[in-house]
């Protein structure tokens, strides 16, 4: 009996003791059976600093404007003839595509269970649309100045659509000639009726950037040599009128990208912008941010690259060039990342696959620990890099990775501690929990690592469905399991009932190229 006793005593002792050890590589022979050495690595879950705070809106998503109207965007890989891209320039890579339904019961549900987000209805179409204020049939050509056509009836849709998955708008505006006056200054004959129309309806835009993408100005439609001095003009024009017309309305900005040789193609850079007086004033610092450009327009990206941690990193090399920016000229904005996803211009075929999740899950969890404060994802249903299917509406792998990011991971963020090379482990506040801890554990190796969890939780471990990878370019499947089932809308088009599995203090085998949630 004695002996029963100091035994217990001494596993009392040992569970007690886990709560405090830190977040680190360990070769020791604890936890692990005696005689037997193996390399741990043991979590932290009492006394983390917490290093950031993040909006409850996180996670958000974009429609592009193309979609809402209906037009030409990234051809599919499946039709892709590069002997004709060659010959026909850019627009080679583009095809109509029909206005997105957002009414549609399947679209609508799967975007509530990632709510609340931000909607984002923004991209290059929205620089030259125009908007057609009447109820009148669809003009089949838009007016001089602008190249696209927004009806009211199309403009309704997106507000309810944000009203119906507990989404806020996000938006930007025309900023083609056809908004000019003779002199070509900037004016709000585009704007005006569409915030009017958009109070009338009952609706909000909550935050907005004059235009997407300055530092493409010269590719968005912008007036032909449009730099710093002209992007001022027009932002002191611009805020002055909302500021009267919509004061609720968020401005954020620039809403530049590719800058730092991340990207090519900058026409008009964050110095330029910022040289003139006076210079503007964001209540939002926003980016976007893409490390590489597609297969369709030529760039180059292999499976191996897509988990190395090169890749992984490469999004805080965008965040830290803007956020220097941010430091310099408005030292208090917050940051937003407005529009970002594996590759522009469509995403890589592996956008679709399980081995996108990989950048998907690092991303967000990445730069919550710099603080960023939204990270909307481009697109949610269109192209490649949608995370639902545009023909079927069908969850891609991101999806599901999004699913569980929505479900557990709060809005509090801590610091994990420096982790092993190909393992990464992110800490938050479990979501509506006062006490909760949700942690991601992402292991991009080819082999399994041993974790010591030091209390119960509940475990969603997400791997391809491919039985033992043996290396990234078998992830590029578009299934995906969660605790060994495979993940798919049950037969009623309904989501299955995610659950967590349980599991209790000592090592978990994290598999290869897995990751792993667990709500503590």
């Amino acid at each position: 009996m004695k002996t029963i006793y100091i035994v217990t005593l001494i596993l009392i002792a040992t569970c007690l003791g886990a709560f405090a050890v830190d977040l680190k590589t360990d070769n020791s022979k604890d936890p692990v059976s005696p005689g037997q050495t193996e390399h741990i690595i043991r979590l932290k879950l009492r006394n983390l600093k917490q290093i950031a705070e993040v909006n409850e809106r996180y996670q958000s998503f974009n429609v592009e404007m193309c979609e809402v109207v209906g037009g030409r965007f990234w051809i599919p890989y499946v039709l892709l003839d590069s002997t004709k891209i060659r010959g026909g320039g850019f627009d080679a890579l583009k095809r109509k595509i029909p206005a997105v339904n957002l009414y549609d019961k399947k679209l609508r549900m799967l975007t509530s269970e990632l709510g609340p987000t931000y909607i984002r209805v923004s991209g290059t179409w929205a620089n030259s649309t125009y908007f057609q204020d009447n109820d009148d049939s669809k003009l089949v050509t838009a007016p001089d100045g602008y190249e696209n056509v927004l009806t009211r009836k199309e403009w309704k849709g997106v507000i309810d659509f944000c009203k119906a998955v507990d989404g806020k708008l996000a938006a930007s505006f025309a900023i083609s000639d056809g908004m000019r006056d003779k002199e070509g200054n900037w004016t709000s004959a585009q704007v005006e009726p569409l915030i009017n129309y958009t109070k009338s309806i009952g609706g909000e835009i909550a935050v907005a950037e004059m235009f997407n993408e300055p530092s493409h100005a010269s590719h968005g439609n912008a007036p032909k040599n449009y730099d710093g001095n002209y992007f001022d003009k027009d932002f002191a024009a611009f805020k002055s009128f909302v500021r009267s017309a919509m004061p609720e309305m968020i401005i954020a900005g620039p809403g530049s990208t590719g800058e730092g040789g991340i990207m090519p193609g900058i026409s008009l850079t964050t110095d330029q912008i910022f040289a003139a007086d006076p210079k503007p004033n964001f209540d939002i610092w926003s980016y976007h941010y893409y490390g590489i450009l597609s297969k369709r327009c030529f760039g180059r990206q292999t499976p191996e690259n897509a988990i190395s941690k090169e890749w992984l990193s490469k999004t805080e090399l965008g965040l830290k060039y803007y956020e220097e920016f941010r430091d310099k000229y408005q030292p208090c904005a917050p940051i937003w990342l407005t529009e970002t996803a594996e590759a522009s211009c469509g995403g890589n075929p592996l956008s679709e696959t399980y081995l996108d999740c990989f950048r998907y899950l690092e991303q967000l969890g990445r730069l919550a620990k710099r603080n960023v404060q939204v990270v909307m994802h481009n697109t949610l249903c269109a192209s490649e890099y949608g995370i639902l299917d545009q023909y079927t509406l069908e969850p891609r792998p991101n999806y599901w990775a999004a699913l569980l990011w929505n479900k557990l991971m709060g809005t509090k963020v801590y610091d994990a501690g420096v982790l092993t090379d190909g393992v990464d482990i992110f800490a938050h506040s479990l979501k509506n929990s006062s006490k909760g801890m949700a942690v991601l554990i992402v292991n991009t190796k080819d082999t399994e690592q041993s974790i010591f969890i030091p209390a119960k939780a509940k475990q969603y471990l997400f791997s391809a469905d491919v039985f033992q990878p043996k290396s990234a370019n078998e992830l590029q499947t578009k299934t995906v399991k969660l605790n060994g089932q495979v993940l798919n809308l049950n037969s009623d088009g309904a989501l299955p009932n995610i659950k967590g599995k349980k599991v209790y203090p000592g090592v978990f085998k994290l598999p290869p190229y897995s990751f792993l949630f667990l709500s503590f």
